[in-house]
């Protein structure tokens, strides 16, 4: 499956405390007002069932490594089958808070599943639908944790050695494909961060109009 030419897929991907939810909504609310018809959107829980799964993998008991990375495959199989690409064939925004990259840098580089095998059932769960455009906001893992506060999910609860290795990982997929990928510093101030990812549409040709 290739992205629908009628849609826009936009992901933002990043460790723990980055801000991403902020930046979904500040991107969403920016495109409504430029007339584009938008999809917010999450991973895990963008669905009934995901919202299942997210409970289950983030907050229940022990779940293995594999069994984790099969759960966020199966997160995203029905939320890409249900959701995501039906509104991109309608010819929707869709602005989604973490996608397939996030099982690559968690399961595969931060549990050390092996990147490329996470990767490839990640991709086939989503059957190769990739987004147009995938935000990585870096922060570093102290940075992180002090955002996050006292509260912390099963994942958010690893150590910063693990969250540094998730980074570096979100970075490097970054880097492989600059044309599809925008890094931008999580602790820039949330406008700034906003305007960047704006100006990123504005330049890559996509055939949609950004609001101002």
């Amino acid at each position: 499956m290739a992205t629908p030419q009628t849609g826009l897929f936009v992901a933002f991907e990043g460790g723990d405390g980055a801000g991403k939810s902020t930046q979904v909504r500040l991107l969403a609310e920016t495109l409504r007002r430029g007339g584009l018809d938008v999809l917010e959107t999450r991973q895990p829980g963008g669905t009934e069932l995901g919202a299942r799964l997210r409970d289950l993998v983030l907050h229940g008991d022990h779940v293995s490594p594999r069994a984790e990375a099969l759960l966020y495959a199966t997160d995203k199989a029905q939320h890409v089958d249900t959701v995501i690409a039906p509104a991109l064939e309608a010819g929707r925004v869709v602005v989604t808070d973490r996608y397939i990259d996030s099982a690559i840098a968690y399961q595969g580089a931060g549990r050390d599943l092996g990147s490329r095998e996470v990767a490839d059932i990640q991709l086939w769960a989503v059957d190769g639908l990739v987004p147009n455009l995938t935000v990585v906001l870096d922060v570093g893992a102290g940075t992180g944790r002090s955002r996050r506060g006292d509260v912390h999910d099963r994942l958010e609860a690893e150590g910063d050695d693990f969250h540094e290795v998730v980074r570096k990982h979100f970075l490097a997929l970054a880097e492989a494909e600059p044309d599809r990928y925008l890094i931008v510093d999580a602790t820039l101030a949330p406008d700034e961060i906003h305007a960047r990812v704006v100006a990123r549409l504005r330049a890559t040709g996509v055939a949609l109009e950004v609001g101002a």
